[in-house]
């Protein structure tokens, strides 16, 4: 290749603009710089692996805990492999199986505290209208 030197005025499609105040030839505008760039920076891809293993041991409402295992193993595989975009999504869908799982499962939790204190209140006041009738002798069962 030649070595030839472009002046301004036989650049190729060059705007010629008299609008615009032209710089100095001489005035440094800026001064080079070295960027030295390294590997792309991924933002990093959560599997949720902890959180499925602790829904399928403790709280594994219908078996989602354990489907949110899968996805999650999922995941982790394709964040191996390098597969970003579907480790992403396989840990979205374990996430949103964890979330489900736990709300599901804090539900059955509370309804069965409420069931049982709604039974215990029930058993205590017939236990105590027991009590009552038995001693009030002018209530009997009507013999």
């Amino acid at each position: 290749m030649e070595n030839f030197q472009y002046t301004r005025d036989n650049v190729p499609l060059q705007i010629q603009t008299n609008n615009y105040e032209r710089l100095r030839e001489d005035q440094v505008v800026c001064s080079p710089a070295v960027v030295n760039m390294g590997p792309p920076i991924y933002p990093q891809v959560r599997d949720h692996i902890v959180w499925s293993v602790f829904n399928t041991i403790y709280m594994n409402f219908c078996c989602l805990g354990f489907a949110a295992l899968v996805f999650s193993i999922k995941s982790r595989d394709r964040k191996v492999v390098g597969d970003l975009e579907g480790a992403r999504h396989y840990g979205s869908t374990a996430q949103c199986l964890n979330v489900t799982a736990l709300v599901l499962t804090i539900i059955t939790f509370l309804i069965v505290i409420i069931l049982l204190a709604v039974g215990v209140l029930q058993i205590y006041s017939i236990a105590m209208q027991e009590a009552q009738n038995q001693h009030n002798p002018f209530l009997g069962n009507g013999n």
